[in-house]
């Protein structure tokens, strides 16, 4: 769920308090090109006020229309399709032949939006199901996601309408040096969900939005539960914090593993975990070490980017093209 959507759902739970009329919005499927893609939501209040958005306006426009002509009096969630055809397309500001679809559910304490959001302030993940016949809500715990292809996808069936809220990327750093403080600050803006973890305690930790843990690496991991819309990046240099939390992240489903290191650390580090800790080949092969891009960095937040770049192709399945290697340097180019 991204940070519009959340202030979206913040306004419902306002506007409800206020005893006003609520319709809340969810797109459920496009065909061609969309403005906002699906699972995004728009809300409208009974005197035509909009927070939100799904299609950039004009579709919006129509929506408050209908709610001030009282042509959507909803009793139970409906669903709604916009711009069938290229005069529909160009009338609701879609690109030519575009369509989206359109789940209008009216919003009541049936809902649940004050419970949602009490699990999404906690940090928590969040399967939403919609009953199509009655409007009724029910929240749980949605399954752990063992891959990050379609884990999250919304779910539209006959009976009912299936949403997932919440982080849908986790990222766990071991280390809270100042390269941490980067790429953590650089992972809040791009709405992952962020833990750092540090046992040291001349290190001190002031992101507030990206809390600090003193446990042990192994443990951390171990709680985190990693799925496939998690990434975890050992920042340490110390061969006895970083390994720990490797062991444990190089058998789970994260979609990334990284450390820092040079290549000859990185042979050293690969040896130990065969040796030590059982580790698979196909298992140490999952290691992103030198962690990062090579796209020369050499600043902190130059190799903070060059990781997020990375994370950021793995997410999308990208295969970089560029062939060039770093040289006996630390991740990204950076000397270490």
């Amino acid at each position: 769920m991204d940070n519009m959507d959340l202030q979206v759902l913040r306004q419902v739970q306002q506007w409800l308090a206020a005893d006003q009329r609520v319709v809340l919005g969810t797109i459920t499927r496009t065909w061609g090109s969309a403005p906002r893609p699906v699972g995004s939501i728009v809300a409208v209040r009974g005197d035509g006020l909009i927070a939100g958005s799904v299609s950039g306006g004009c579709i919006e426009d129509d929506l408050v229309a209908k709610i001030r002509e009282g042509a959507l009096t909803l009793k139970a969630p409906e669903l709604i399709r916009y711009g069938v055809g290229a005069e529909a397309a160009q009338r609701f500001g879609l690109p030519c032949g575009g369509t989206l679809e359109l789940m209008l559910e009216p919003v009541g304490p049936h809902s649940a939006i004050e419970p949602l959001l009490e699990r999404l302030a906690r940090g928590e993940r969040v399967l939403r199901t919609l009953e199509l016949a009655t409007g009724a809500v029910t929240l749980e715990e949605p399954p752990a996601a063992h891959s990050r292809d379609g884990a999250d996808r919304l779910v539209l069936s006959d009976t009912r309408l299936v949403t997932h809220h919440g982080p849908q990327w986790r990222l766990l750093i071991i280390g809270a040096g100042q390269l941490s403080q980067y790429l953590a600050q650089m992972a809040l803006a791009l709405d992952y969900q962020v833990q750092v973890c540090d046992p040291r305690d001349d290190y001190p930790w002031t992101l507030i939005a990206a809390p600090l843990t003193r446990d042990m690496p192994d443990d951390v991991v171990l709680r985190l539960k990693p799925d496939g819309h998690t990434a975890i990046v050992a920042l340490t240099h110390d061969p006895k914090l970083d390994d720990l939390a490797l062991m444990e992240a190089l058998k789970s489903p994260a979609f990334y593993v990284g450390a820092i290191g040079s290549r000859v650390n990185q042979a050293k580090r690969r040896a130990r975990l065969k040796e030590h800790f059982d580790l698979t080949q196909a298992q140490l092969d999952r290691l992103h070490g030198p962690v990062g891009l090579h796209i020369g960095a050499r600043t902190p937040p130059e190799i903070a980017l060059a990781i997020l770049a990375h994370m950021t192709a793995e997410r999308y399945g990208v295969t970089l093209s560029s062939t060039a290697q770093p040289a006996d340097r630390g991740e990204a180019g950076c000397a270490v």
